[in-house]
């Protein structure tokens, strides 16, 4: 009888930690909170943050905590570019990507685990929910390399897409999606067999970010010389809207080459958050309304490149380094490091811990977390 009654309250607390979490309410005393950002996540540029992974705690108002030693050098010995960060808590790993190498790192003490070059470079990877398999894009060949995250080992090679890119695993694990740079069309493939079994489009350009909902029903896109985003039908496979953003126009953008280079679901997919480099803005849309309704704008101290969200949807981050108050659309804090110099990256995601191990990691893409009608 004591024991049970002790694993009904061990139960209850459990069930309370997740509805304070799920309300973005301050967390159990517990639950440590962390925003992982890897550096120089701007191209090669160490004016944004140096070279490391760079840890600021969300629970005391972003301040930075510390600078993990990574790898990812080139033959002078200087930082690469990081093109893509994934982590899994179950594993207690953490991941990033350069031109080059793909390494893994220990979560709980920081330890470098394993770096390993890949045939065609590196980009934007994604992991599976286990945390078993990496799917990571070649740096813009026609390839990605399905990884074997423990060991670093190649599982198998597969060329759906020419210009390999940016890349993301659906919640349940069964499936993976998959952008080239040189591709109007997103690619559907199956996780277990490494087949592609479908494909959403073809879009009006070139795709750049994307993001998709929680069901993978929908999929919000941006594409090459559109100042906005258009929006897939992921079963149908086909082009549903195309949503220009109002009141501003298209200008000229330091990186990327394109308009809006960013696009996020908040976790709730209330609203969609799109970037605006020229005009240093995000663009908030109601994404309860199809297609989805266009509702203000945010500016931000540079032009932004990337957007994510905190696990609880409370906190947006762009690539700015400003970080949002999602319920207020206000800027609450901005990312600096111990040189209290202005962090900037498009590689960065939150990670909880429990007493001190990892309990949960969030995406560096702003996905949609709703899995049910």
């Amino acid at each position: 009888m004591q024991a049970r009654g002790l694993a009904s309250l061990a139960g209850a607390v459990i069930l309370l930690i997740l509805a304070v979490s799920a309300q973005g309410a301050p967390p159990n005393p517990g639950v440590q909170r962390y925003l992982y950002v890897a550096c120089p996540g701007i191209r090669n540029s160490l004016e944004y943050g140096g070279h490391g992974l760079l840890v600021f705690s969300i629970d005391a108002g972003h301040r930075f905590l510390k600078r993990i030693p990574t790898a990812g050098l080139d033959e002078n010995g200087k930082p690469l570019n990081v093109k893509g960060i994934c982590a899994n808590a179950s594993t207690g790993r953490i991941y990033i990507s350069t031109l080059k190498t793909l390494q893994a790192l220990d979560l709980a003490n920081g330890d470098i685990i394993w770096e390993r070059p890949y045939d065609g470079g590196c980009d934007r990877m994604a992991i599976s929910p286990d945390g078993q398999v990496i799917y990571l894009p070649s740096l813009e060949k026609d390839h990605w390399h399905v990884v074997n995250a423990v060991t670093g080992d190649i599982l198998a090679r597969i060329e759906p897409q020419p210009g390999a890119h940016n890349t993301v695993f659906g919640q349940d694990g069964t499936k993976v999606y998959l952008a080239g740079l040189r591709s109007r069309v997103l690619k559907i493939v199956d996780a277990k067999t490494h087949q592609v079994t479908g494909e959403v489009g073809p879009f009006s350009d070139s795709i750049r970010p994307f993001t998709i909902n929680g069901r993978q029903s929908l999929c919000f896109v941006n594409v090459n010389d559109l100042l906005g985003f258009e929006v897939g039908d992921m079963a149908a496979g086909k082009v549903l809207h195309r949503i220009e953003v109002q009141g501003f126009v298209k200008g000229p953008t330091k990186r990327h080459g394109c308009p809006s280079h960013g696009i996020g679901l908040t976790p709730n997919e209330k609203e969609l958050w799109v970037c605006d480099a020229a005009n240093s803005r995000l663009h908030i849309f109601d994404a309860a309304a199809m297609p989805p309704r266009q509702l203000t704008s945010i500016a931000v101290r540079d032009q932004p490149g990337w957007i994510t969200f905190s696990s609880d949807g409370r906190f947006a981050y762009p690539s700015t380094g400003d970080v949002i108050d999602v319920a207020t659309k206000t800027i609450v804090a901005r990312l600096t490091d111990e040189r209290g110099a202005a962090v900037h990256s498009e590689k960065m995601l939150e990670v909880r811990f429990l007493m001190d191990r990892p309990l949960e990691a969030a995406d560096q893409f702003g996905l949609g977390r709703v899995i049910v009608p």
